[in-house]
């Protein structure tokens, strides 16, 4: 059975900083693409950042470049997300997916987790 589990958020004055880690089980995540995403109340789940299997490709969402980081631990299962230089508006839920499939930043993920809150206040 797969899981995917999501820590790490919080509240944060704007300009802090914050690590997601999502932690995998049950697949092997080293064949796994990995994106986070986010949603805000009243609107559309939208794709933050994802890295390929190996770690060697990364994307991001225009808002979010050059303040947040994806990277991977492929021995410890786990994918992060550091959040620097936060805003009002990356106020979400946080939302880690998994495949085998690299959906990049759609949301067409196969497992996803429960997600963690972000909120950012000003």
């Amino acid at each position: 059975q797969v899981q995917v589990v999501e820590s790490g958020g919080g509240l944060v004055q704007a300009g802090g900083s914050l690590r997601l880690s999502c932690t995998a089980s049950g697949l092997a995540f080293d064949n796994f693409a990995m994106g986070w995403f986010r949603q805000a109340p009243g609107k559309e789940r939208e794709g933050v950042a994802c890295v390929s299997w190996s770690g060697s490709v990364t994307r991001y969402i225009e808002s979010v470049k050059g303040r947040f980081t994806i990277s991977r631990d492929n021995a410890k299962n786990t994918v992060y997300l550091q959040m620097n230089s936060l805003k009002p508006e990356d106020t979400a839920m946080y939302y880690c997916a998994a495949d085998k499939i690299d959906w990049w930043l759609l949301p067409r993920y196969a497992y996803w987790g429960q997600g963690t809150q972000v909120t950012v206040t000003s």
